[in-house]
């Protein structure tokens, strides 16, 4: 019984060492964003049978960004990004279907359903091309819009995207695992005009996760969009040989790993994803 003891003992002086010190780890932390400052321009665009809010910052300031947001998040993600970018650039971001501020209609979620939704609210604000920067699914929103309308883009920059199912981690890594907890039903409920729906739009999501994308690999092949394909060394979703498979199969895409930070880089280090975004979209390529 005394050696049963010792290895408890010992097991639970690891454990908490561990938690102390991956609790200390930046790529750990979850910083909550703060609110979006006040938009230019702000509203509710009719795109394919659905609502979708959007809010433009420092409109005419410089060529324009759509920043796109990851699955089961909102807009609100960018509180950090969007106040340096639009120091330069002309920011667009959005709610994507049925996620925040945005309505959605029966039909099932696809990405190529989201990523049309964004090229037709490009239309409706009369932007041409833009510069697009998505997390997660927005990257792969991001490469879908490459694939089959690469003329409303001039780059994408794709932060933990996956093309294929294969290419996230197991679930127990994932970061809704970590101390912040799960913020994305209060979020919903918070900011949807139906917000008794989330154990359904949770359901949708991930149905989605589970069966999408599925880019091929001559698809990836195809893009002829400048790309930037980033990933957080410490990224809990999504594996780093998939990233760099996807940078290496789009022609002349690069490849870049963002230091100290997980999936959520850009709360973890938001003053660096921004560098990282600008030395691309203005043509001073990062290191890869």
């Amino acid at each position: 019984m005394s050696g049963l003891k010792s290895l408890v003992l010992a097991f639970l002086v690891f454990m908490l060492g561990y938690l102390g010190v991956a609790g200390d780890e930046r790529w750990y932390r979850f910083n909550p964003p703060p609110p979006l400052p006040r938009a230019d321009d702000s509203g509710f665009a009719a795109v394919n049978g659905i609502r979708m809010s959007y809010a433009v910052y420092g409109k005419g300031r410089g060529s324009p960004i759509l920043l796109v947001h990851g699955g089961m998040g909102s807009a609100d993600v960018w509180g950090f990004e969007v106040p340096i970018l639009a120091k330069t650039h002309e920011v667009i971001v959005a709610d994507s279907r049925g996620h925040g501020r945005s309505t959605r209609t029966d039909a099932p979620f696809t990405y190529h359903l989201m990523a049309e939704d964004y090229v037709a609210l490009l239309d409706a604000l009369k932007i041409e091309r833009t510069a697009l920067v998505g997390w997660s699914d927005g990257g792969i929103i991001g490469l879908d819009i490459a694939l089959n309308h690469p003329e409303r883009l001039t780059k994408l920059f794709a932060q933990a995207a996956n093309v294929s199912p294969d290419g996230l981690l197991p679930q127990p890594r994932f970061s809704l695992q970590q101390p912040d907890g799960n913020r994305d039903e209060t979020d919903y409920r918070r900011l949807s005009a139906t917000p008794d729906d989330f154990p359904a739009f949770r359901a949708a999501i991930a149905k989605l996760w589970a069966t999408e994308p599925r880019y091929s690999e001559a698809e990836l092949k195809s893009i002829r969009v400048p790309t930037l394909i980033a990933l957080g060394d410490h990224d809990e979703a999504v594996s780093r040989a998939h990233s760099e498979y996807i940078a290496r199969t789009i022609p002349g895409a690069r490849f870049l790993l963002l230091k100290d930070v997980g999936h959520k880089a850009l709360y973890q280090d938001p003053v660096g994803y921004c560098a990282a975004v600008l030395a691309f979209l203005d043509g001073r390529g990062p290191s890869t």
